[in-house]
């Protein structure tokens, strides 16, 4: 008997543990304007390890933090376990995401003058959590990172290595649902930020823990099952070229043949540049402001209409 119709679709009936819909982050107003996201429309499967790629200022980090509830859209939704977030206050936003998620940085973001008891802990101490239980789970999660005999220490007494296993300890220690590593290995040689990743990636296979990593390295996001490339704040296909930096700019405007005639000049607001736009790019643009924006399960969630619609990954 064959198949039934769709069978190999039926995956996609499990609830996203995050989900973004027409999702715009916009900084400024005027002439300082920015649109650092312009329409991202992303799922992110229960136990999957994702990897968001983009140089420098291409919104990367932008969307890790709209995905980690710690910034708000300027429109769109973010959904964690098909529940919508936007109505959420700041006390309902800052229990959700201390107790769904953990977080691992370049930067580490460790208290000096604590012990690296007392910084892993930190995280129930903010949930309230009692003293003799802070210490017991503490202990725990450094014993996971072979990091308990280090348990007294001061932060400033370690190893860039052994600072970042305080981190993802630190990030265990609420049992969450999805871990977001921003350039977790960026201040680690090597051998270190092998070592790291391979605790990360251990995570994600063995503890089901959804992985979100933010980065420009090439090497980092192949270890993902997935990855997506932001370009100017939008979703782009993955680039052919791999040499040098992750992502390039796709060729402007002014370097397309621009055969047909009567172009428009125009300039951008961004750079500044002068491009001249043809008579089928004026007619793609067109096209585009006319298409409808996504609309998805969560768009009553936001009663803002995105300014463009987004890519879809």
């Amino acid at each position: 008997m064959p198949p039934p119709k769709h069978a190999e679709g039926t995956h996609r009936m499990t609830v996203p543990v995050l989900e973004t819909e027409n999702l715009v982050k916009i900084y400024g107003r005027g002439e300082t304007r920015f649109d650092a996201l312009k329409g991202i429309n992303l799922e992110i499967g229960k136990g999957e390890s994702l990897a968001i790629v983009g140089k420098s200022g291409s919104g990367k980090s932008t969307l890790m933090h709209l995905l980690a509830l710690l910034d708000g859209p300027t429109h769109g939704v973010v959904a964690l376990e098909g529940r919508p977030t936007n109505d959420l206050g700041a006390k309902e936003l800052n229990e959700l995401r201390n107790s769904a998620f953990g977080f691992v940085f370049q930067q580490f973001f460790l208290t000096p003058g604590q012990t690296v008891l007392e910084n892993v802990t930190l995280p129930l101490k903010i949930a309230g959590v009692p003293a003799a239980e802070r210490k017991r789970r503490g202990l725990e999660a450094l014993d996971q990172l072979e990091m308990a005999d280090k348990a007294q220490n001061k932060a400033t007494d370690l190893s860039g290595g052994q600072k970042q296993r305080v981190v993802i300890a630190r990030a265990l220690i609420n049992n969450p649902s999805v871990i977001f590593a921003d350039e977790p290995t960026g201040n680690l040689d090597s051998a270190t930020s092998r070592v790291v990743e391979d605790i990360l990636f251990g995570l994600n296979r063995e503890k089901g823990i959804t992985l979100v990593i933010v980065t420009h390295d090439t090497d980092l996001a192949r270890r993902c099952q997935r990855q997506i490339y932001l370009v100017d704040g939008q979703i782009v296909p993955n680039p052919e070229e791999e040499a040098g930096d992750v992502v390039d700019t796709p060729a402007r405007p002014e370097a397309r043949e621009t055969a047909d005639r009567g172009g428009v000049t125009v300039k951008e607001p961004e750079t500044g540049a002068i491009v001249t736009l043809s008579q089928a790019d004026l007619a793609e643009l067109a096209r585009g402001a006319q298409r409808p924006p996504h609309t998805g399960k969560h768009a009553a969630a936001d009663p803002h209409t995105p300014e463009q619609p987004g890519a879809t990954a």
